[in-house]
């Protein structure tokens, strides 16, 4: 079974180059998400002040309005009908507000959150009314009822303000505590309407004045330290401005009048400076909001195109190093392909046709036949294997031309040895034949006849070594022979001729050029038919014509071989076989088909009906005469 091919090496540098490029693709995307990320929350951040912050901060300026008026009207200073007419502003502020924030979708979870607090809050403002106009709640309740509803919309606001800039964060921060520092400016403008209609500053009211004012200040500081140079510049100058210096004064006065004492002279004028402040301070946040959501969409676009220039040289980085590996994976491969086409082309072309033609000349290696491999390398790895491979070729050469010149020497040792036993055994059949004819006794002619035929068995022999070393018997005829001769006298040379039986043959005749060496191939596969058969049993030699030319019969009643084992001597007996010193046993084979193969002639060895086999030997039309002649040596 033949071992199990791994992958190609082309397979596993691809498994080897994904590692660190899917990584490093991993990194880049990580980075670019995050980054990213940070951009589209900007942007969304927009999207979220446009529909919700901006609506919002409307509707709680309107909200502010509605609770300085009804604080007015439970008072006794403001008719209801300007309540109405405030009440109609707010409603349309929330409205907006209510079908702006609404549609938006993708929120957070806080925001969502907040956002639904707002939205029950604002639900709640028709209670609170109600008792307004009812004139059941007291002032402050109804102060304090507005202010959970706007303090709900701050509460929003910190959940929107999560931006991923942090210096944007901070501006952002600082302009929603600037909000809720003019949410207390609000709330102290209601406080001071109860404040004068009650004509004196009671406890409850001191201590909630009193709060809004210390919590207006520090929201108030805290957001102008936050805020840069362009965003801080008009609070600045409104903190320096006579306005703001006389609302200090009003709310100085307010927080520190004694509790049974009557409101100082100038208390008349608290209203003023209050409605002057707040008109600035409207003025400035609607501004300063108006500013720093303009700030958004810049930071988010530059954002991105941060994240498109890195990003993108990010992906430059990563398809160059994809590229790059990919080119080398692909040279790598392609110099190891080079290198097995040149290995299989010298193991299956250049080394078998130099063997090939050693078998017939000894002579040196020509440089075209010694070329070393020449592969396109720019690997020192691949390169040695290069030069490993050019050193096993010039070894592999080197055995070659050894080998081939000992089979060479055996050869000729063979043909030598063959040529002096042929000579003598020559001399012998001639002088047995003159013995033959002078002798007179039977049973003296009848050994000389025995002796005889081993003589002419012994010469086979003989020859069968310069057929095996490639050269010629050295015997032939001018003439064409009978080829009834030319099988007798292949019967003769065998050993149990007396069981071999020639029928009758067509008139043809042989080439005088061919009778040797067909004599000799039918005399070796008749021997095989009386060697491998019974010894009762007979050997029957037919002969047919054929288109072709002319076929011969052997066929023998033996036990057969096995399937497997025929096809092999055929094949072996098709294509001209190489002398191999393991299989003398063969030796009869080998010599059949050296001879075949030099005239021709297919020889092949199929099942016979009675159990044997039966040898077919196709003599080729080029081979034999158009009429018989007699032959002559």
């Amino acid at each position: 079974m033949p071992p199990k091919r791994g992958r190609p090496i082309a397979v596993k540098l691809l498994v080897l180059l994904l590692v660190p490029l899917l990584s490093l693709a991993g990194l880049w995307a990580f980075a670019a998400g995050l980054t990213g990320g940070d951009g589209l929350r900007l942007l969304s951040i927009n999207e979220l002040a446009t529909n919700v912050a901006l609506p919002s901060e409307k509707a709680a300026a309107e909200l502010q309005k509605e609770r300085l008026v009804s604080v007015e009207f439970l008072v006794g200073g403001l008719p209801l009908s300007k309540v109405t007419e405030q009440r109609t502003r707010t409603d349309s502020a929330v409205s907006a507000f209510r079908s702006s924030a609404r549609p938006m979708r993708d929120l957070s979870p806080e925001m969502a959150t907040q956002l639904n607090v707002v939205f029950g809050k604002l639900d709640q403002l028709t209670e609170t009314r109600r008792g307004v106009d009812a004139r059941t709640r007291a002032p402050l309740d109804v102060i304090t009822g507005y202010n959970t509803t706007v303090d709900a919309f701050f509460r929003m606001y910190d959940a929107m303000i999560l931006v991923p800039d942090p210096a944007l964060y901070r501006q952002a921060r600082a302009v929603t505590m600037l909000g809720e520092a003019t949410e207390m400016l609000s709330r102290e403008r209601a406080m001071i309407a109860v404040v004068l209609s009650a004509g004196r500053v009671g406890s409850r009211e001191r201590e909630a004045f009193t709060g809004m004012v210390a919590t207006r200040r520090l929201l108030l500081n805290q957001a102008l330290a936050q805020l840069d140079g362009k965003l801080r510049g008009p609070y600045e100058r409104l903190v320096a401005s006579p306005v703001y210096k006389e609302f200090l004064t009003a709310e100085n006065a307010i927080s520190d009048q004694a509790k049974a004492a009557g409101l100082p002279a100038q208390a008349a004028t608290w209203p003023v400076d209050a409605q002057n402040l707040w008109a600035v301070v409207e003025r400035d946040q609607a501004q300063l909001s108006k500013d720093i959501t303009g700030r958004v969409t810049p930071a988010a676009v530059g954002l991105l195109v941060k994240v498109g220039v890195a990003g993108g040289v990010g992906l430059i980085a990563v398809v160059a190093s994809i590229l790059l590996s990919l080119r080398f994976r692909r040279r790598l491969v392609e110099e190891l392909a080079g290198l097995r086409d040149a290995a299989t082309e010298l193991a299956e072309v250049r080394l078998p046709a130099l063997v090939a033609r050693l078998r017939t000349n000894t002579s040196r290696p020509t440089p075209e036949e010694t070329a070393p491999l020449k592969v396109v390398t720019h690997s020192s790895e691949v390169d040695d294997i290069v030069t490993a491979f050019n050193r096993v070729q010039s070894t592999a050469v080197e055995a070659a031309v050894d080998q081939a010149r000992l089979r060479h020497g055996v050869n000729r040792v063979f043909v030598n040895l063959a040529r002096r036993n042929q000579s003598l055994l020559h001399r012998q059949l001639l002088q047995l034949d003159s013995m033959e004819r002078a002798a007179e006794e039977p049973g003296m002619l009848d050994d000389l006849f025995k002796l005889d035929h081993l003589t002419t068995r012994m010469r086979r022999h003989a020859e069968s070594l310069i057929i095996l070393s490639d050269q010629s018997p050295g015997r032939g005829w001018r003439n064409p022979v009978p080829i009834h001769d030319v099988l007798r006298a292949a019967v003769a040379e065998i050993e149990e001729y007396e069981r071999v039986e020639v029928l009758t043959t067509p008139p043809v005749s042989l080439l005088g050029s061919a009778v040797t060496d067909v004599a000799h191939l039918l005399a070796e596969l008749v021997e095989n038919a009386t060697l491998f058969s019974p010894p009762q049993t007979r050997v029957d030699v037919r002969t047919s014509t054929s288109p072709h030319g002319l076929v011969v019969e052997i066929e023998d009643r033996g036990l057969g071989l096995p399937r497997a084992e025929l096809d092999e001597l055929n094949d072996r007996l098709t294509r001209t076989p190489e002398f191999d010193l393991a299989q003398s046993e063969r030796l009869g084979l080998f010599v059949v088909g050296r001879l075949a193969a030099r005239h021709g002639i297919k020889v092949t060895l199929v099942s016979s009906p009675y159990g044997g086999l039966t040898a077919l030997v196709a003599l080729p039309s080029s081979l034999l005469a158009d009429q018989p002649a007699l032959a002559g040596r």
